[in-house]
């Protein structure tokens, strides 16, 4: 099929309409993190490659249709692109899983994500009036504030969630009316490809939606501060995050920034107090920390437990993590994939090697797996581990490891609860386990974060915005925020009856 020859032949750059090859003609190959062995062959674009892009989506917004199309159209596009998703579901689902080591139901369920992002986006424009009207005091003028399209975006995304985080910033771009040039991670950007072929499919004019292969050093970089980009739009790592927001404020452009998370689980013993409440709490610590092997931004990685019942919630939980099944995540019965790359298995490594060295307890895993079947000796796995008796001066407690590593911390009081879960410079997500309302709204309102469930991890809404405080990063994805964030308000003041001013006598 189409798609498949343009990978096979590394023409992954699309701009203007055309797929093309790097202009340095060189590629890059995608490995399967399972077995470290070839997937596919990309392009590796360069500066160059992104100053085409960008001017190709100058092109397009400042002379093209898609800006002044109605709200309308661009509902209608992006709701023929959800239906486009829910039709390669499978194709792309099994792409997911082998480009980013996922198992095959996550990679499904993302697609079923993506498409409710387009769906959502798509009826949220279509709702809006013309603008809102301002109420001058006088008959004789009308005043009204729309919101217009931003302009050229650079939309810069991360490897753990490719096509997911694409969709959190395409379709609301393309929601406002604006263009945009989208540079995924160079370790796993086949979904972001395989969209940008189902956007064209559905009709979206050439120019419109740019992609460029390639590193961050070189393509992110000049992207940020390329001076024909409006905005940027960045998920990903605190450092790399910063020197996006560095680039970006050469020319005062808009900044958008998801930099994760050093999220907290807070269990309360009185979620532990039934049977039923022990094992729902346990269970859900397990999601929390080790969904897609932790390379979440945000992973519950710090279990902050009651004292009181600590002991039993960790060995219980140390027992279920150890029976994990391990493996290529195509693979029936498999519920953790490996690791995105040998990289980020080395950093996983050296986190555990100095939290041991720090006093931490191993309670289980800290190591590769034997390989079998499943298991390829040249695959990227590593068990999910829980360390336990941390604190706060650890480097594992303090920093994102992106990786199956659960640290556990004990509290005594709720005061104390909320005092560890603040304790971060981060403030992207977090937990509180309790049966007590007035315990749960009281924490819940004292939480220093973005996003925060009671009774519950990871669930978000289309509908509901997503970002955090702190180095977790500026602006917001999803919900009307996150249309807001692609958009410029002009206010319109229009005298319906002027007049002379007579303030100069002259």
């Amino acid at each position: 099929m189409a798609r498949q020859r343009i990978r096979q032949a590394a023409r992954t750059i699309h701009v203007a309409g055309e797929w093309r090859a790097a202009l340095s003609g060189v590629t890059r190959e995608i490995l399967d993190p399972a077995d470290a062995e070839p997937l596919a062959l990309v392009a590796e674009g360069d500066d160059r490659d992104a100053d085409a892009a960008v001017a190709a989506a100058r092109r397009a917004f400042d002379e093209g249709p898609w800006p002044r199309t109605s709200a309308a159209e661009r509902a209608a596009l992006l709701r023929r692109v959800a239906d486009l998703l829910v039709r390669d579901r499978e194709e792309l689902g099994l792409l997911e899983s082998r480009d980013a080591g996922k198992t095959l139901e996550e990679g499904r369920v993302d697609i079923d994500c993506v498409a409710d992002a387009f769906r959502y986006f798509a009826d949220l424009v279509a709702a809006e009036s013309a603008g809102r009207v301002v109420d001058a005091g006088s008959p004789d003028i009308h005043s009204v504030v729309v919101h217009e399209p931003v302009g050229v975006c650079a939309l810069i995304t991360p490897w753990n969630y490719p096509l997911l985080q694409a969709s959190w910033k395409i379709a609301p771009a393309l929601a406002a009316g604006n263009t945009f040039v989208i540079k995924p991670s160079e370790i796993t950007p086949m979904t972001t490809i395989a969209l940008i072929e189902l956007l064209v499919e559905a009709g979206l004019p050439a120019g419109v939606a740019n992609i460029v292969t390639g590193p961050g050093h070189s393509v992110g970089a000049r992207l940020a501060e390329h001076p024909g980009v409006d905005l940027v739009s960045f998920t990903g790592g605190l450092v790399s995050g910063t020197k996006v927001a560095q680039a970006a404020a050469v020319g005062v452009k808009k900044v958008a920034l998801e930099l994760g998370g050093k999220n907290p689980n807070v269990v309360f013993a009185d979620a532990c107090a039934t049977d039923d409440g022990f094992d729902t709490a346990v269970d859900q610590a397990l999601n929390a920390a080790f969904i897609h092997s932790g390379q979440v931004c945000s992973a519950g990685s710090r279990l902050i437990v009651e004292e009181s019942v600590r002991e039993r919630f960790v060995a219980e939980l140390a027992h279920r993590a150890g029976r994990i099944r391990l493996g290529r995540g195509t693979e029936k019965g498999v519920e953790c994939g490996p690791l995105v790359s040998a990289q980020q298995r080395a950093k996983t490594e050296a986190y555990v090697a100095s939290a041991l060295a720090e006093g931490a307890v191993l309670r289980c895993g800290g190591k590769r797996p034997a390989p079998d079947e499943t298991r390829p000796a040249t695959g990227y796995f590593y068990e999910p581990t829980v360390l336990d008796h941390c604190h706060r001066e650890m480097k594992v407690v303090r920093e994102e490891v992106f990786g199956p590593v659960l640290t556990v911390e004990t509290f005594r009081t709720e005061d104390e609860a909320v005092a560890l879960a603040n304790d971060t410079e981060y403030g992207l997500a977090g937990a509180v386990w309790t049966t007590d309302p007035g315990r749960a709204r009281r924490v819940a309102g004292r939480l220093r974060h973005g996003t925060v469930w009671i009774n519950d991890f990871h669930p978000y809404l289309p509908q509901a915005e997503w970002g955090g405080f702190g180095k977790s990063g500026v602006g917001r994805e999803l919900g009307p925020a996150g249309l807001a964030e692609y958009r410029e308000a002009k206010h319109v003041y229009q005298n319906l009856a002027p007049k002379p001013v007579r303030w100069f006598a002259g």
